[in-house]
């Protein structure tokens, strides 16, 4: 595999002692993101915040840690997340409808738990005083056709301003935005790993470009915007691509695919950083930062990292693309058997 990513950080930040709640807690990434707390941290306490209370006695059965709370409630629910925020030090929100296709057909859904879920979770976090807020965002907020897409844009726009609304409070919000997560809910990978045993893949468009990150990575960027981020800020990941069809070899070399067209709201390619987002781009080794355009809170400014070439962008089409073997290779450390 030619393809290599360094870490993004030489020393995680200090989380010992804090308490720290997770909205979507119990999902892809707050399941795996509460596993790395209690493994590689010594949080006092660890909220898991979800509106489906069957994953949250899943998720605790598995667990079995005395340091982890479970908090049955909806981003959509203002007070229940007055209540979930005290005492709370850091809070990082993943809760989000978040299938393109279910948010086409349920708009007002969805705009009621990405856009107003998120002011709902500005609200609590100004009101009871958190330190930190870190909320994860995705390449479809970047020049967004889908509705999805749309709302996560939204949510940015949101919490970036939210900084000019914290007065003399401490609290300062920043975000992550990255690509697909290998093996999420929703991923394409599960799916193709099915459709192999039946002998026949479905696929959208051949030529279509994805990003791709492991759950370990996506977990390190939110970490590393909590170590370093100034207020405002969107981290993202320098990551890889590879084509649908790429993939599907990769995880079932010959066998016969189908393909069924773009779905509604789909993209050919997706863009972590447009041509006009470039001119506030700072740019690090392994990862950019798209810094506030109008930070009218009087924080702060970045001073490191490069700027990038005027009307750069970051894209699915343009980003290093890997080879078939490198997208096995990179299945297979992130543990999805494509070999």
């Amino acid at each position: 595999m030619t393809y290599a990513m360094k870490p993004l950080f030489d020393a995680p930040p200090d989380l010992d002692g804090k308490v720290i709640l997770i909205t979507g807690g119990t999902g892809s990434f707050g399941q795996a993101f509460t596993r790395r707390l209690l493994s590689a941290h010594k949080p006092a306490k660890v909220i898991v915040f979800s509106r489906d209370e069957q994953k949250h006695v899943v998720m605790e059965q598995k667990l079995r840690d005395p340091r982890v709370r479970y908090f049955v409630g909806d981003v959509r629910d203002r007070e229940r997340l007055m209540r979930a925020f005290d005492g709370v030090d850091i809070v990082v929100h993943a809760a989000a409808m978040k299938h393109v296709h279910v948010a086409e057909y349920n708009p007002i859904e969805a705009i009621r738990t990405n856009v107003d879920g998120a002011a709902n979770v500005i609200d609590a976090a100004l009101e009871r005083r958190v330190g930190r807020v870190i909320a994860l965002s995705t390449d479809k907020a970047a020049s967004p056709v889908n509705l999805y897409g749309a709302t996560k844009l939204c949510m940015e726009k949101l919490f970036v301003a939210a900084n000019s609304y914290a007065g003399g409070r401490k609290t300062r919000f920043d975000l992550v935005r990255y690509g697909n997560v290998v093996g999420s809910n929703g991923s394409v990978v599960p799916l193709f790993l099915e459709q192999r045993k039946t002998g026949k893949l479905t696929i959208t468009d051949a030529s279509m470009t994805r990003f791709w990150i492991g759950m370990d990575r996506a977990i390190d960027l939110v970490l590393l915007a909590l170590k370093e981020g100034l207020g405002g800020e969107v981290f993202i990941p320098r990551i890889p691509a590879c084509t649908v069809e790429v993939l599907a070899e990769a995880l079932a070399p010959g066998k016969p695919r189908e393909i069924i067209g773009i779905r509604p709201g789909e993209k050919l390619h997706e863009t972590l950083i447009t041509p006009d987002e470039s001119r506030t781009v700072a740019e690090y080794d392994q990862f950019y930062v798209i810094k506030p355009s109008f930070p009218s809170w009087g924080g702060p400014v970045r001073t490191t990292g490069a700027p990038v070439a005027q009307n750069f962008s970051f894209s699915s089409g343009s980003a290093y693309a890997l080879s078939v073997d490198e997208t096995r290779a990179l299945l297979d450390e992130l543990g999805f058997q494509a070999s």
